[in-house]
């Protein structure tokens, strides 16, 4: 058994969730806690940002590697 305490602004909004959803605090909490965790605990970083990386490549495979040349040509060309 676990008290918590919760400010008066969120325990409103658990009381009013609890009521669109027909169910008590207490149930929404537990499945709010179980979900959270779930989240956090099955997937790594990796899998929950898998569909942004590389989602705005520059087409560019070398852009680690050779990265001090490629600065120093743009500003060469923004000097002339």
């Amino acid at each position: 058994m676990i008290s918590l305490r919760l400010d008066p602004k969120l325990e409103q909004n658990v009381e009013n969730a609890a009521k669109i959803l027909d169910v008590t605090k207490s149930e929404l909490i537990r499945k709010s806690i179980s979900e959270y965790i779930n989240k956090i605990v099955h997937h790594s970083p990796w899998e929950i940002g898998k569909g942004y990386f590389g989602k705005y490549s520059s087409g560019q495979g070398n852009l680690s590697t050779d990265r001090k040349i490629l600065l120093k040509t743009k500003i060469m060309a923004k000097r002339k």
